[in-house]
């Protein structure tokens, strides 16, 4: 319930300070289904916050450990479902830690180019995305965030939800070659461009 109140005054207030807008609502699977990926591209700190906002089923974020050490900080994000993640502690708990949270009842979003974009083009993107997705046998929601300059007080920013990649087209072997993953990435990284070049 609280995070219902949350998410409709911050519509509100993103919509007011940013001139938010939203399309593509109807592809956001019901929350009845089960949980998903989200996977979206990165300008801003303000991202979290925006692809959530028409998301129902609250949301967890991966966030480097370095953000967790201030006190106050670090109660704010993990009340928005940020969890941290040790840079150089391997692949693989990452992984594990990001479907346990899928398989707990959490959406799960992801910033596949693994770090803000300078000149608002979308990244190459990394292959986790994919493997989580896969792993966890969920969706991926691919949305793209867009818009010109800067983001600040005022600025037009228009939120996209692509149509979801079934997990059937994300199936993998039981030990994936790379060039397996890298397809799959290239898929769910093709769908954020083309929301964002819309």
């Amino acid at each position: 319930m609280l995070y219902g109140i949350v998410r409709r005054g911050a519509i509100l207030a993103y919509k007011i300070w940013y001139r938010v807008s939203f399309e593509g609502v109807e592809n956001i699977p019901d929350p009845k289904d089960g949980t998903f990926v989200v996977a979206c591209n990165h300008r801003s700190y303000a991202d979290p916050v925006l692809l959530s906002l028409k998301i129902k089923r609250p949301c967890c974020f991966m966030a480097k450990e370095e953000l967790f050490k201030n006190p106050l900080f670090s109660a704010l994000i993990r009340f928005f479902g940020a969890f941290p993640v040790r840079r150089g502690a391997g692949d693989d708990g990452i992984i594990d830690t990001a479907v346990g949270k899928l398989k707990e009842g959490k959406n799960l979003a992801i910033f596949p180019e693994g770090s803000r974009s300078k000149d608002g083009k979308v990244g190459r993107g990394k292959t986790g995305v994919a493997l989580i997705a896969a792993r966890a046998g969920v969706p991926v929601l691919p949305v793209g965030i867009a818009y010109e300059g800067k983001l600040h007080f005022g600025t037009k920013v228009t939120v996209r939800y692509g149509k979801p990649i079934s997990p059937e087209q994300l199936k993998i072997s039981e030990t994936p070659h790379p060039r397996e993953l890298k397809m799959l990435k290239l898929t769910i990284m093709d769908a954020i461009t083309e929301l964002v070049e819309k």
